[in-house]
Protein backbone atom coordinates (compact mmCIF):
# COMPACT_ATOMS: atom_id res chain seq x y z
CA UNK A 1 0.00 0.00 0.00
CA UNK A 2 2.92 2.07 0.46
CA UNK A 3 4.04 1.66 -2.55
CA UNK A 4 1.10 2.39 -4.23
CA UNK A 5 0.51 6.04 -2.35
CA UNK A 6 4.13 7.16 -3.26
CA UNK A 7 3.65 6.07 -7.30
CA UNK A 8 -0.08 7.76 -7.10
CA UNK A 9 1.31 10.93 -5.18
CA UNK A 10 4.27 11.26 -7.51
CA UNK A 11 1.85 10.96 -10.78
CA UNK A 12 -0.51 13.46 -9.60
CA UNK A 13 2.12 16.14 -8.77
CA UNK A 14 4.29 15.67 -11.83
CA UNK A 15 0.55 16.30 -13.38
CA UNK A 16 0.09 19.41 -11.56
CA UNK A 17 3.79 20.38 -12.44
CA UNK A 18 3.06 19.91 -16.25
CA UNK A 19 -0.45 22.34 -16.04
CA UNK A 20 1.44 24.57 -14.46
CA UNK A 21 4.15 24.50 -16.63
CA UNK A 22 1.29 24.91 -20.01
CA UNK A 23 0.02 27.88 -18.09
CA UNK A 24 3.52 29.42 -17.37
CA UNK A 25 4.49 29.00 -21.13
CA UNK A 26 1.64 30.79 -22.21
CA UNK A 27 1.75 33.58 -19.96
CA UNK A 28 5.66 33.96 -21.14
CA UNK A 29 3.99 34.15 -24.55
CA UNK A 30 1.59 37.00 -23.51
CA UNK A 31 4.07 38.96 -21.00
CA UNK A 32 6.52 39.17 -23.87
CA UNK A 33 3.84 40.55 -26.63
CA UNK A 34 3.01 43.21 -23.99
CA UNK A 35 6.56 43.92 -23.40
CA UNK A 36 8.19 42.23 -20.61
CA UNK A 37 11.74 41.78 -19.83
CA UNK A 38 13.51 38.87 -18.51
CA UNK A 39 15.56 39.67 -15.30
CA UNK A 40 18.51 37.73 -15.04
CA UNK A 41 18.07 34.60 -12.83
CA UNK A 42 20.83 32.37 -11.72
CA UNK A 43 18.61 29.62 -10.08
CA UNK A 44 15.99 28.98 -12.57
CA UNK A 45 18.22 26.66 -14.39
CA UNK A 46 18.95 24.79 -11.72
CA UNK A 47 14.91 24.86 -10.47
CA UNK A 48 14.05 23.42 -13.71
CA UNK A 49 15.03 20.05 -12.17
CA UNK A 50 15.48 20.45 -8.70
CA UNK A 51 11.71 20.87 -7.79
CA UNK A 52 10.45 17.91 -9.56
CA UNK A 53 13.48 16.33 -8.65
CA UNK A 54 12.48 16.60 -4.91
CA UNK A 55 9.71 15.09 -5.18
CA UNK A 56 11.03 11.99 -7.77
CA UNK A 57 13.52 11.60 -4.83
CA UNK A 58 10.75 11.80 -2.32
CA UNK A 59 8.71 9.32 -3.78
CA UNK A 60 11.94 6.66 -4.53
CA UNK A 61 12.44 7.05 -0.25
CA UNK A 62 8.75 6.66 0.16
CA UNK A 63 8.90 3.00 -1.92
CA UNK A 64 11.76 2.17 -0.52
CA UNK A 65 11.34 3.20 3.69
CA UNK A 66 7.39 3.79 3.92
CA UNK A 67 5.31 2.05 6.35
CA UNK A 68 1.00 1.64 5.90
CA UNK A 69 -0.61 4.78 5.39
CA UNK A 70 -1.53 6.23 8.12
CA UNK A 71 -1.59 9.66 10.12
CA UNK A 72 1.41 11.11 8.46
CA UNK A 73 -0.30 10.23 5.34
CA UNK A 74 -3.06 12.56 6.10
CA UNK A 75 -1.42 15.28 7.44
CA UNK A 76 0.65 15.06 4.63
CA UNK A 77 -2.22 15.30 2.33
CA UNK A 78 -4.07 17.96 4.18
CA UNK A 79 -0.75 20.00 4.38
CA UNK A 80 -0.12 19.88 0.66
CA UNK A 81 -3.67 20.69 -0.17
CA UNK A 82 -3.52 23.86 1.93
CA UNK A 83 0.25 24.43 0.21
CA UNK A 84 -1.24 23.68 -3.45
CA UNK A 85 -4.17 25.88 -2.33
CA UNK A 86 -2.34 28.69 -1.80
CA UNK A 87 -0.19 28.67 -4.48
CA UNK A 88 -3.22 28.02 -7.16
CA UNK A 89 -5.04 31.85 -5.21
CA UNK A 90 -1.37 33.12 -5.39
CA UNK A 91 -1.61 32.27 -9.57
CA UNK A 92 -4.70 33.24 -9.70
CA UNK A 93 -4.40 36.77 -8.05
CA UNK A 94 -1.38 37.38 -10.63
CA UNK A 95 -2.98 36.40 -13.51
CA UNK A 96 -1.17 36.59 -17.00
CA UNK A 97 1.82 38.31 -14.81
CA UNK A 98 2.61 34.39 -13.37
CA UNK A 99 5.21 32.57 -14.83
CA UNK A 100 7.98 29.95 -13.83
CA UNK A 101 10.52 32.72 -15.13
CA UNK A 102 11.25 36.29 -13.69
CA UNK A 103 9.17 38.35 -16.54
CA UNK A 104 8.53 41.86 -15.39
CA UNK A 105 6.39 44.61 -17.31
CA UNK A 106 8.39 48.36 -16.67
CA UNK A 107 6.49 50.39 -14.77
CA UNK A 108 3.67 47.79 -14.03
CA UNK A 109 2.11 48.48 -10.42
CA UNK A 110 2.52 45.53 -8.25
CA UNK A 111 -0.23 43.25 -7.75
CA UNK A 112 -1.58 43.91 -4.28
CA UNK A 113 -4.89 41.70 -4.82
CA UNK A 114 -5.35 37.88 -3.17
CA UNK A 115 -2.80 36.79 -0.67
CA UNK A 116 -0.86 39.35 -1.88
CA UNK A 117 -2.36 41.84 0.22
CA UNK A 118 -0.78 40.03 3.70
CA UNK A 119 2.30 38.79 2.03
CA UNK A 120 5.02 38.49 -0.61
CA UNK A 121 5.81 35.64 -1.73
CA UNK A 122 2.41 33.18 -1.28
CA UNK A 123 3.37 31.36 -4.28
CA UNK A 124 6.94 30.24 -2.46
CA UNK A 125 5.23 29.59 0.67
CA UNK A 126 3.07 27.41 -1.11
CA UNK A 127 5.38 25.43 -2.83
CA UNK A 128 7.23 24.75 0.70
CA UNK A 129 3.88 23.43 1.75
CA UNK A 130 3.63 21.05 -1.14
CA UNK A 131 7.63 19.90 -0.22
CA UNK A 132 6.32 19.42 3.33
CA UNK A 133 3.19 18.06 2.28
CA UNK A 134 4.92 15.38 0.03
CA UNK A 135 7.53 14.72 2.90
CA UNK A 136 4.90 13.51 4.97
CA UNK A 137 2.57 11.46 2.91
CA UNK A 138 5.05 9.09 1.43
CA UNK A 139 6.67 9.37 4.61
CA UNK A 140 10.38 10.42 3.15
CA UNK A 141 11.79 12.39 6.56
CA UNK A 142 15.43 12.20 4.83
CA UNK A 143 15.20 13.31 1.45
CA UNK A 144 11.94 15.73 2.68
CA UNK A 145 14.17 17.37 4.94
CA UNK A 146 17.05 17.46 2.10
CA UNK A 147 14.48 19.03 -0.11
CA UNK A 148 13.09 21.58 2.15
CA UNK A 149 16.74 22.84 2.83
CA UNK A 150 18.03 22.70 -0.92
CA UNK A 151 14.89 24.14 -2.30
CA UNK A 152 14.60 26.93 0.11
CA UNK A 153 17.91 27.70 -0.53
CA UNK A 154 16.73 27.93 -4.14
CA UNK A 155 13.90 30.36 -3.04
CA UNK A 156 15.87 32.32 -0.92
CA UNK A 157 17.92 33.31 -4.19
CA UNK A 158 14.85 33.27 -6.28
CA UNK A 159 13.17 35.67 -4.21
CA UNK A 160 15.77 37.99 -4.03
CA UNK A 161 15.95 38.05 -8.23
CA UNK A 162 12.46 39.12 -7.89
CA UNK A 163 12.36 41.99 -5.63
CA UNK A 164 15.62 43.15 -7.10
CA UNK A 165 13.82 43.19 -10.80
CA UNK A 166 10.60 44.39 -9.08
CA UNK A 167 12.79 47.54 -7.69
CA UNK A 168 11.83 46.31 -4.40
CA UNK A 169 15.67 45.44 -3.25
CA UNK A 170 18.82 46.99 -4.13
Amino acid sequence: MAAFTAITALGLVLLMMLAELRVSLAHERELFRAGAIEAPDPVYSTMRWAYPGTFVAMAIEGLVTASPPGFFTIGGVVVFAAGKALKVWAIASLGTRWTYRVLVIPRAPLVTRGPYRFMRHPNYIGVVGELVGMALLVQAPFTGVLSIIGFGHLLRRRIRTEEQALGLQR
